[in-house]
């Protein structure tokens, strides 16, 4: 007579089995002692959701697929730009302009056939998040904004599923898994976000293309690990890597019997609007501080006033690798996060036009100098790329 099984195993599906092709493609995986043949079928078995297939998302994607892990998921709602290429792998020239969950299916189709990706071709909102995630059992956080990091944090403490971060910034990295069972979550770490425009983006700061790829391999290793029970996944542990001297230190994080989410009495039981909770608009929407018709110049017209020999200081409060890339003729550089201890050098009895990549640090700069007295002042409306697009075609972008 057959052994009745238990509820245990009733409840958990039979490994699926491997074909000879299958087989002969994870050979040299399958004959780790740690692993072996029944390692490779939970692999197969396994789901993965990865938010974001930028610098971090695309090595895990590719990992993860080469891995065999059998269902993978990938969420974006943007399009591929020559700019991203130097660090977001999984995309390539020829996918220029294309949307960037096609671009990434396509290019992990083609790594591994046999394998399932759903495309998920919008942002991951609170609205949709539960409905994408719930058919995954790992959810890798790729994200490159707070907004996003919250929702992947509480959507996988409402949900029950560990969530595996990653975070890039320059030459350093940070990997965690935050699995509210288990020890912390990322709000127990991090419980606010910092102030909008505090933390800059890599677009401001830049990245070492190589960098993401440590952390997006470091954050594929984590969920190998997860999904096979290998080794001590970074749960109560925040890595973090910098690459200038190869080094990586090792903080233990614990839970907060007062986060909102996970701790004894939490506050948040439902998915809420992060966009408000983090100060930064919605989706799609371009950051802007509303400064008035009076505070701004049209690139057109700065150039008017430059060509007729008009007394005007041009302050780029960009960074200076930004600025070294691309200027406005006879601009100078003082980088937003200078400008306050700079300040005293500036006149206040000549015009002074502050400019940035869009518009939006120069407002904040206008802002801090007109709080400080400065009354002489004019924003560049839309930035060096304004100024690209209406009165030199010829100056480099990015």
């Amino acid at each position: 007579m057959a052994k009745r099984a238990s509820k245990e195993e009733r409840a958990t599906p039979p490994l699926p089995s491997l074909s000879n092709d299958e087989i002969r493609r994870y050979s040299r995986q399958i004959v780790l002692p740690d692993l072996g043949l029944e390692g490779q079928r939970r692999l197969k078995q396994a789901s993965v959701l990865i938010i974001g297939t930028g610098g971090l998302g695309s090595p895990a994607a590719l990992y993860l697929t080469a891995a065999g892990v059998g269902r993978i998921g990938i969420v974006d709602h943007d399009t591929v730009d020559v700019s991203n290429l130097h660090r977001q792998i999984v995309h390539g020239t020829s996918s220029i302009g294309a949307r960037k969950v096609v671009s990434a299916r396509d290019r992990m189709h083609d790594v591994n056939p046999l394998i399932q990706v759903d495309a998920y071709d919008e942002p991951l909102t609170s609205e949709n998040a539960v409905r994408i995630a719930s058919p995954y059992d790992v959810v890798i956080d790729a994200s490159d904004n707070f907004p996003t990091r919250y929702l992947s944090n509480d959507l996988c403490v409402i949900l029950e599923k560990p969530n595996v971060y990653g975070a890039v910034l320059g030459f350093e990295g940070q990997v965690s898994v935050f699995d509210a069972r288990k020890g912390p979550c990322y709000r127990c770490v991090f419980p606010t976000p910092p102030p909008p425009g505090a933390a800059p983006s890599c677009t401001e700061s830049g990245v070492l293309g190589v960098i993401p790829g440590v952390v997006g391999t470091l954050q594929a290793v984590e969920t190998l690990k997860l999904i096979l029970g290998l080794g001590e996944p970074l749960i109560g542990t925040l890595l973090i890597y910098d690459a200038l001297d190869q080094s990586s230190n090792r903080v233990s994080v614990a839970k907060s019997g007062e986060c909102p989410v996970c701790g004894k009495k939490p506050t948040i039981t439902s998915l809420i609007d992060y966009d408000e909770f983090c100060g930064v608009p919605g989706h799609g929407a371009v950051p802007r501080i509303v400064l008035g018709e009076e505070w701004e110049i049209s690139p057109r017209e700065l150039k008017e006033h430059v060509d007729q020999g008009d007394k005007v200081r041009i302050i780029d409060v960009r960074e200076t690798g930004e600025w070294d890339m691309v200027q406005i003729p006879g601009s100078e550089c003082i980088p937003l996060r200078r400008l306050e201890e700079q300040m005293k050098e500036l006149p206040r009895d000549t015009d002074i036009v502050l400019v940035c990549r869009v518009g939006v640090r120069s407002a904040r700069a206008l802002d801090l100098l007109r709080e400080a007295g400065f009354k002489r002042l004019k924003n560049l409306r839309g930035g060096i790329l304004a100024w690209a697009k209406d009165v030199d075609p010829t100056m480099p972008t990015y």
